[in-house]
């Protein structure tokens, strides 16, 4: 490792997109330092405690140029008692650190939040953009809103550059959650009662999402910046799932189900979140992230491709 070779603080490496995005910046000219709570006695890691308020940076900093914070509380099963906890990851931690990378000097802070600050559904009206005022909607979407504004305020009084990264759905190799599940019942040939759906949503992949962090840290312009990033392609529900079928090389066995007994269904089994996400639209206005230059490095069947078969190049 030559004194010339950047170096960048990766938070939430271990975790999903963390695990694609680390080895690409290293491939390209960063020497990546992953801050985790286990370390496995890897020369790259940097050990620090959970994430928050009062989390011990000093020696995870030294020597950094840029910071990639991807680490989050994302899910809790009883959400309405995690209001502290979500505080505490997502909001004061990001902002210790945030903070802490100013004092060591980083040049460069990019902060992995989501589309979620916008709301769930831009059912009537316009794709959201970067301009909008923002309408987060339950604890997570609120931290990341409350983080972002934090950061806005310390971009004013520090040298430190700062952008902001909202991406919608990352799908990709090893990801969980909706698309998971989705996999298993293609795979097994379950129907699914979806093919009525009319909507239009934004996906990322996280080869997509990696390719703009590394783009993003070569060309740092602004201060502050934030950007709504996504694949070229936004689908609906059925297209969406018609599509990963076709990379499973499995039939999308779609049917039709009337609207409201699906939504009756998803209430009665508590997966509201579900109902807006399979049925309602998320469309967003790339045109700030088409601006810099950047475009995707992979479209939707590629993507998904490589999601199902753990290809990540």
């Amino acid at each position: 490792m030559s004194n010339d070779e950047p170096v960048v603080l990766v938070t939430g490496a271990s975790g999903f997109v963390g695990r694609h995005m680390a080895p690409v910046l290293a491939r390209n000219g960063w020497v990546v330092r992953r801050a985790v709570r286990k370390p496995k006695a890897a020369a790259d890691e940097a050990t620090i405690d959970s994430i928050g308020p009062v989390t011990d940076w000093r020696a995870a900093l030294a020597g950094v140029d840029a910071v990639v914070h991807l680490a989050a509380r994302v899910h809790h099963r009883h959400e309405e008692h995690a209001v502290e906890l979500y505080r505490s990851v997502n909001l004061e931690g990001t902002l210790h650190l945030a903070r802490c990378a100013a004092d060591a000097g980083v040049r460069h802070f990019i902060f992995v939040s989501t589309v979620l600050v916008h709301g769930r559904t831009t059912d009537g009206r316009r794709p959201f953009n970067e301009n909008d005022v923002l309408t987060p909607r339950g604890l997570y979407g609120m931290s990341k809103a409350a983080a972002e504004a934090g950061l806005r305020h310390l971009a004013q009084s520090s040298q430190m550059k700062i952008t902001v990264v909202r991406p919608p759905l990352i799908y990709g190799s090893g990801a969980k959650g909706n698309l998971a599940l989705l996999e298993k019942a293609i795979g097994a040939g379950i129907p699914l009662p979806f093919a009525n759906v009319s909507n239009r949503r934004a996906f990322v992949s996280a080869e997509n999402l990696t390719s703009f962090v590394l783009h993003r840290l070569s060309h740092p312009d602004g201060q502050f910046n934030i950007f709504l990033v996504a694949d070229d392609e936004q689908v609906s529900t059925p297209e969406f799932i018609e599509r990963l079928a076709a990379a499973a090389g499995k039939p999308a066995r779609l049917f039709s189900m009337p609207r409201l007994v699906l939504r009756s269904l998803f209430s009665i089994t508590g997966r509201n979140e579900a109902n807006e996400s399979l049925f309602g639209s998320l469309e967003l206005d790339l045109s700030k992230v088409a601006s810099t230059g950047w475009r995707p490095l992979i479209g939707l069947n590629e993507g998904l491709r490589r999601a199902l078969h753990g290809v990540d190049r």
